[in-house]
């Protein structure tokens, strides 16, 4: 029998956090300026390491309580995928279980540790499927299905694989919209069909109207009895999102 030893691998919990800014009518994700090694002072996406006494949903969740002070149900905890490319860490072997997180509302930011800046980007839609993050002359762009890391260019590279981790966040919501998009969870509890077509809007989905937007989504939206005056003429019926 041959002995082989096995280099344990670092596991990090890695979070996409969404939120809607009803003000800006923008879509937005947090980003946070890395303090250490590997890639100091680099933008990317929050992380943290996976305990021994949890499983990774619960620490997805731990790490928006740590960095934004929210505690969330389950339900906005949608797990993405796992990436264990060799060659996302410089320092060693390192897998990320990544999850998307959708506040219910756009938040207040503290620098936490491990940290010297964070914000807020907003999410802009170019073509094809492609999407910038951008924050004043901050910009961070998706990729191409075939490019993973490719970004020569450092202020425009994420830490890690965090670019492609954001490439496979937007098509995933792209992919759900007509059947699960959980990503209306950032406009709270109930919302307008407005605000709904507004979101696929901001994902490159255009919905012509709202009467062929609800008979297109009539299984995944229901009235939850409540309305909401916008100016003159009629209230605006406000639904809810069923994940059932």
């Amino acid at each position: 029998m041959i002995n082989v030893a096995i280099a344990r691998p670092l596991i990090t919990i890695t979070n996409v956090i969404w939120c809607y800014d009803s003000l800006s009518q923008k879509i937005k994700v947090l980003l946070v300026k890395r303090e250490d090694r590997p890639f100091e002072e680099y933008w990317a996406l929050p992380e943290t390491f996976l305990r021994d006494n949890e499983n990774a949903r619960t620490a997805s969740l731990r790490l928006v309580k740590e960095r934004i002070g929210l505690d969330l149900p389950e339900i906005h905890a949608e797990q993405l995928a796992t990436f264990t490319a060799p060659s996302r860490n410089p320092d060693g072997r390192a897998i990320s279980l990544s999850y998307m997180i959708f506040l219910p509302e756009c938040t207040n930011l503290i620098v936490g540790p491990g940290a010297v800046d964070v914000a807020w980007f907003d999410l802009v839609y170019v073509k094809n499927k492609h999407f910038e993050f951008i924050n004043d002359n901050l910009r961070f762009t998706t990729l191409d299905d075939n490019e993973y890391i490719t970004i020569e260019d450092s202020t425009k590279r994420l830490a890690f694989d965090h670019n492609w981790i954001l490439t496979v966040a937007c098509n995933r919501i792209i992919n759900k919209l007509d059947y699960q998009p959980t990503i209306l969870l950032i406009l709270g509890v109930s919302f307008t069909l407005k605000e709904a077509r507004h979101i696929f809007e901001l994902f490159g989905k255009y919905e012509p109207d709202n009467s062929n937007f609800l008979q297109n989504h009539k299984k995944i939206l229901e009235p939850d009895g409540r309305i909401e005056k916008q100016g003159p003429g009629r209230p605006a019926k406000k639904y809810r999102l069923t994940l059932n």
